[in-house]
């Protein structure tokens, strides 16, 4: 009995020692371990819980009956079998947990493959390309292989013929010597002949001696002067070639000449594309090591793209509000969607606000200590309130300050108990709502982040180009062509380059497909949805104007050529913006630089005062500062002389 005991208790020990059952949480790090770790953890599992079998089967060992009168014996075997119970199960629901997480495993694998297969493809992809560009580059080396070969034969040609001119020159002036001896002996020899003839018989001619031997003198004398002229007529022209033959070896230098240098210029051009290729080569590497590394840095980050139907139970108005509201928005832009959906719901659920109290940064229309009642208006009550708040704004003299003018509208629209509250609510709203495009627009002006001319300048902008299409609408259908409204773009654009205004055209309905003699409503393109949403042409308007005025502030930062934190000073702007805007006039300089450095414009220098060199202020400062005003280009910009 003492020795079943002992081993019922050492079952139950060993029972202790067995892994409990995780329960609800479960470490991440199990879910990482490889195939090879899972394997060998599990024989150990086996043998933990086969270690309790032997003490079992003691426990389970038919007891005497003299020994069921004791009273203490019967506890054992039951604490014996409770532990066991509880190995089992542990057992149990670690087998379920490794089944559970077997397809999470094979998943993992199936990931870790597709990725491995892509990125093969990707390699195989690149070598293609790099055996391509190899194969070129020995076609083009083969070229220039041939080019120099031929260049080599034509220069060994031309050598051989100068060193056979040369040879037939020397030939030619051999044989003008001898002709000139040879002639000479036969003159003497002829000579010598006559004068025997003549001393021989005198009578034979039947005329004087004395007078035909003066004739004969005169007349050798006549010959050596013609021999003369006709030796320095030799000397001086008997190197000179006949003209055709001249002729013949010009056409045929300059052909040469012509040759070289076309294939002079082909290799200059076929050096030229290898110096491009070979750099586009190393640009192609340094692109493909970067897109690896950003691969493999996706690879170990990236977090699995989220799935957005899940939303669609939850957003109010079910599926068929969601896809209306996620409709053309990338996943940012659905985030902020998300975001203003759950935050409409909790500012309906507020009854009231607490007040910011009367800080000097707190806005005008907001300072107020205390709670605040929510007016809880739906959102399209606020757009209307904004739309009549803005077309009061354009009708009065634009006096006093936005803020006020905003505080005392609500004042004279719900009366000076109401308006606070009023200001809270529409201030909490417009700050919710980024997406909505009345709202994003009244807050950065009520706000401070953009001045209310930019505003209106951009309702200018729009309500001139309506214009401008209802003139050219003869019929008044309310159509036009795309060839009408292309040359009205570029009419009231002049500005914009071809790209934009493609961008517009595209944006109002064309298409690839469409034609000149295609006609577009053009009346749809202004007009606005029950929240104020525009339509995308005049969204790409707003587009193209944002970063229009970023990139001029750009060039201006640029003409400085100073850093963001350096401290520029008045002339020094002024004349960094004549040179990217020559066609700014003096008021408009003015009225930018009185927005960079916050003076008025009557406080300002003349130009060339000792003065302007004292006014300085951080670059980065004035160009935020002009960022909030309606700054834009009022005509091109020079072109920089050529060197």
């Amino acid at each position: 009995m003492a020795s079943q005991q002992s081993r019922c208790h050492s079952f139950s020990s060993a029972s202790r020692l067995l892994p409990q059952p995780s329960g609800v949480t479960m470490d991440d790090s199990f879910l990482t371990e490889d195939k090879s770790t899972q394997k060998h953890k599990l024989p150990q599992k086996r043998r933990t819980l086969e270690l309790p079998a032997t003490p079992l089967s003691y426990c389970q060992a038919p007891v005497p009956a003299e020994a069921g009168k004791l009273p203490t014996q019967g506890a054992p075997p039951a604490r014996c079998g409770h532990g066991f119970h509880r190995g089992t199960e542990a057992a149990a629901h670690q087998r379920e947990t490794i089944r559970a997480l077997e397809p999470l495993k094979a998943k993992l694998v199936n990931v870790n493959e597709e990725c491995n297969e892509r990125i093969l493809a990707m390699r195989a992809e690149e070598r293609h390309e790099i055996s391509l560009l190899k194969k070129e580059k020995m076609n083009l080396l083969k070229l220039i292989d041939r080019k120099n070969e031929e260049k080599i034969s034509l220069q060994s040609q031309v050598t051989k013929l100068r060193k056979n001119l040369a040879e037939e020159y020397l030939h030619y002036l051999s044989e003008r010597d001898a002709r000139k001896i040879l002639i000479a002996d036969l003159n003497e020899l002829r000579y010598q002949r006559e004068d025997m003839s003549l001393a021989q018989s005198p009578r034979i001619w039947g005329e004087d001696p004395v007078k035909l031997t003066l004739a004969l003198k005169m007349t050798r004398q006549d010959l050596t002067r013609t021999q003369m002229e006709l030796n320095t007529m030799k000397a001086n022209f008997g190197d000179v070639v006949p003209r055709r033959d001249f002729e013949m070896q010009e056409k045929t230098n300059k052909d040469l000449q012509e040759q070289l240098d076309s294939l002079r210029a082909s290799y200059e051009e076929v050096h030229k594309e290898h110096e491009i290729l070979m750099q586009l080569h190393m640009s192609t590497l340094k692109e493909r090591d970067q897109f690896y590394s950003e691969l493999q840095e996706i690879q170990r980050t990236s977090t699995p793209r989220p799935d957005w139907s899940k939303c669609e139970d939850v957003v109010a108005g079910g599926p068929e509000r969601w896809k209306v509201l996620a409709e053309g928005k990338n996943s940012d832009q659905l985030v902020d969607v998300l975001l203003e959906e759950i935050g409409s719901g909790l500012l309906r659920e507020k009854d009231f606000f607490h007040g910011l109290g009367y800080g000097e940064a707190i806005p005008a229309f907001l300072r107020f200590d205390g709670l605040v009642e929510n007016k809880k208006p739906s959102k399209k009550d606020v757009i209307n309130l904004l739309k009549d708040a803005w077309k009061e704004r354009l009708a009065e003299e634009q006096k006093e300050t936005f803020p006020d003018f905003f505080f005392n509208f609500l004042e004279h629209r719900f009366g000076p108990n109401d308006a606070i509250a009023w200001a809270y609510t529409i201030f909490e709203n417009i700050k919710l709502f980024h997406s909505n495009e009345v709202m994003s627009q009244f807050y950065a002006v009520l706000m401070g982040k953009w001045s209310e001319n930019v505003y209106i300048t951009q309702k200018k902008t729009v309500a001139q180009l309506l214009k401008e299409m209802t003139n050219a609408d003869s019929q008044n259908e309310g159509l036009l062509t795309m060839e009408q409204f292309s040359t009205i773009l570029k009419s009231t654009f002049p500005l914009k380059t071809e790209e934009q205004i493609q961008e517009l055209i595209e944006a109002g309905g064309w298409h690839p497909s469409s034609s000149n003699a295609d006609l577009l409503n053009y009346r749809s393109l202004f007009m606005e949805d029950e929240e104020g949403q525009s339509e995308p042409f005049v969204q790409k308007l707003w587009e193209q104007y944002m970063n229009e005025k970023n990139e001029y502030l750009q060039q201006l930062k640029q003409e400085l050529y100073i850093e963001l934190h350096e401290e520029v000073t008045l002339p020094k702007l002024r004349g960094a913006l004549m040179s990217i805007d020559p066609s700014l006039d003096k008021q408009t300089v003015n009225t930018y630089i009185s927005q960079a450095f916050q003076l008025p414009e009557s406080q300002l220098p003349e130009e060339g005062d000792e003065k302007e060199d004292s006014i300085v202020e951080i670059l980065q400062t004035a160009l935020e500062r002009l960022q909030v005003i309606d700054i834009r280009r009022m005509g091109p910009r020079e072109p920089e002389p050529a060197s």
